[in-house]
């Protein structure tokens, strides 16, 4: 007969949580070891990259060239210029063994720009946006020169850079990237250089110092009191993403912080001004958010100038024309402290000049024109690639062969496309141009739309009405951070499996078209994917997701989804770690006040 005494367990409930918490906390350990391994230095047992050395005794046109082929192994040369979104998505991505990687950059860092804005007010500090490069391309043993490109062969495939100071040198390439970025434009406006651009790390450094010290002016006593509005005057030319957080971003700082520790006399004499030349401030989302930016930045008391440009700025002063719905103009003069030039991109002196030795394929004059798979149209071999700012895509205009897809679309017995023979003819013609393939095919799923006389069939006029509706939607990429991260990801996808493809077939062909057809077939072309694009406006946030949704939120929710979605796209734990450091400082004990 059983007693009720169950048996006492071999292991005690102690010991069996202990091994529970223990195995947990190995298992944990191994992950962040795993994730992090090629990020912490204390994990890094590998070798530091050789030193680039000079070709002795060779040289062209009077400078010396680099040896970039360090590994001994017969793989290709693949230099990248720059070091923005773009060229370090490639180095993300790019296979580890599949080229001698050489990196050519002025700055020997990469920077998250769509934090610069708040770095001017001191949200975040400087080096959390920072990743040093040569970090990143240590994974793939790449190498680092601290230089700017300043000319270019494309028979030979050399670069010519320079470092200020130290001389020229060429740089030798199997294959190129171009991601040097772009240069603000100037719209014709006189007096820039008493303006602010916010483009590197020393841009945010520059406005920061800028606006402590136009604060600590204006609170002297001997400051009169005109000249201190004139200090408190902060204005910003252009109502893009970039003018508007700024904006959002100093009125941030002025009530949260400087509110603690400047009178109410001198906080009552600040005024943020936006001059826009359009309709409404960012006119590239949604007309929703544009209104919902506007009527915020109008509770918040900061001025937006619309349908207004800029034509001459002073030590002091602001010039700028507003146009009336008559059609009349007139002009203002207003006192200013304080003006970032925020409107607009064009070519820098080494895409102008690479443009200008591919005239006959070049006819941009706002940046590279590329192909569908990123190669700068005009280098017949394919072996240069372009992205980011300073390039973009070239897309077909398919009303222009209005009569070849027409006939292809309908049989021979009719003079009209049934609803069958166009899902075929969607097929085929999304083969035939990719970067179009997505609006071809939303077509179909429109077929009643676009049939106007309901009879189940496209007449000429009604396909002709179709191509216009997806030539429209064909427009230039938007100079975004995730388009150049898009096109970095792929182009570093289509590097590695160019590079296996050589390796593992006998593809090398003397004749250039033939190369770069065969490549052509192995690698399919670029599509961008719109993941949306985000906007700070102070204690409130909004975000355009594209075919009419749109998110918009005043309240710290909103703040911390967008600081959330920008977490998540740092490119390393480093910075991840950093920014959270940053905002949680910000949070407990305010902004730096701190002119350094």
């Amino acid at each position: 007969m059983s007693t009720g005494k169950g048996k006492p367990p071999l292991v005690s409930p102690f010991l069996r949580r202990l091994g529970f918490w223990t195995t947990g906390t190995v298992g944990l350990a191994m992950l962040g070891y795993y994730l992090a391994k090629d990020e912490i230095e204390a994990f890094d047992n590998e070798e530091p990259p050789q030193e680039l050395c000079l070709i002795e005794g060779k040289s062209y046109k009077g400078y010396p060239i680099v040896e970039t082929s360090s590994s001994g192994e017969s793989r290709e040369r693949l230099v990248i210029l720059g070091s923005g979104w773009g060229a370090v998505s490639i180095l993300k991505t790019l296979d580890k063994d599949a080229y001698d990687v050489t990196v050519v950059s002025p700055n020997n860092y990469f920077i998250f720009t769509p934090l610069l804005p708040s770095v001017t007010v001191g949200t975040v500090e400087f080096r959390s946006v920072l990743e040093p490069i040569r970090r990143i391309i240590k994974r793939i043993r790449g190498s680092y020169l601290e230089a700017t490109a300043i000319d270019i062969d494309f028979e030979k495939k050399y670069v010519l850079v320079e470092k200020s100071g130290e001389g020229r040198v060429w740089v030798p390439y199997d294959r190129l990237v171009v991601g040097v970025g772009a240069q603000s434009i100037t719209h014709g406006a006189k007096g820039l250089e008493f303006c602010h651009k916010l483009k590197t790390i020393t841009d945010a450094r520059s406005m920061r110092q800028h606006i402590m010290a136009n604060f600590e002016k204006a609170a002297l006593p001997t400051t009169p009191a005109e000249e201190k509005r004139r200090l408190l005057t902060f204005v910003v030319c252009g109502g893009g993403p970039t003018g508007c957080e700024f904006a959002a971003e100093l009125y941030d700082f002025l009530a949260e912080d400087l509110k603690h520790y400047f009178s109410k006399s001198i906080q009552d004499m600040v005024h943020v001004i936006i001059v826009q030349s359009q309709d409404h401030i960012l006119n590239m989302m949604d007309s929703v958010i544009s209104e919902f930016a506007e009527s915020e930045f109008g509770r918040r008391n900061i001025t937006v100038l619309t349908n207004s440009r800029v034509q001459q700025i002073t030590e002091s002063s602001l010039v700028y024309t507003t146009r009336h719905a008559d059609g009349s103009v007139e002009e203002h003069e207003i006192p200013q402290g304080f003006v970032l030039w925020s409107t607009g991109i064009s070519l820098t002196p080494f895409t102008r000049l690479l443009c200008d030795k591919l005239t006959e394929s070049q006819k941009n004059r706002h940046a590279i024109t590329v192909d569908c798979r990123l190669r700068v149209k005009g280098v017949d071999d394919g072996s240069v690639y372009a992205l980011g700012d300073c390039a973009t895509v070239e897309y077909p205009h398919l009303l222009e062969n209005i009569n070849e897809l027409f006939n292809s679309a309908h049989s021979k017995d009719t003079t009209d496309i049934t609803r069958a023979e166009f899902s075929k003819f969607v097929q085929t013609a999304a083969k035939e141009y990719p970067s179009a393939a997505g609006h071809l095919k939303s077509l179909e799923s429109n077929f009643s739309h676009f049939d106007v006389d309901h009879n189940e069939r496209i007449c000429r006029s009604e396909f002709r009405t179709m191509l216009e509706y997806v030539d429209s939607k064909l427009t230039a990429l938007p100079a975004l951070a995730q388009v150049a991260n898009q096109e970095g990801v792929y182009l570093g996808h289509a590097l590695s499996h160019l590079a296996k493809l050589h390796k593992d077939s006998n593809i090398m062909t003397d004749a250039d078209a033939e190369k770069s057809r065969m490549e052509e077939m192995a690698i399919g072309p670029f599509t961008y994917h719109h993941k949306g694009t985000l906007a700070y406006l102070g204690r409130a946030a909004a975000a355009d997701f594209g075919e009419g949704q749109a998110y918009r939120g005043s309240n710290l929710v909103a703040k911390y989804l967008w600081r959330s979605v920008y977490w998540s796209q740092q490119v390393s734990l480093r910075t991840r770690v950093l920014l959270m450091m940053d905002w949680f400082k910000e949070m407990l004990f305010g902004r730096d006040l701190s002119k350094f």
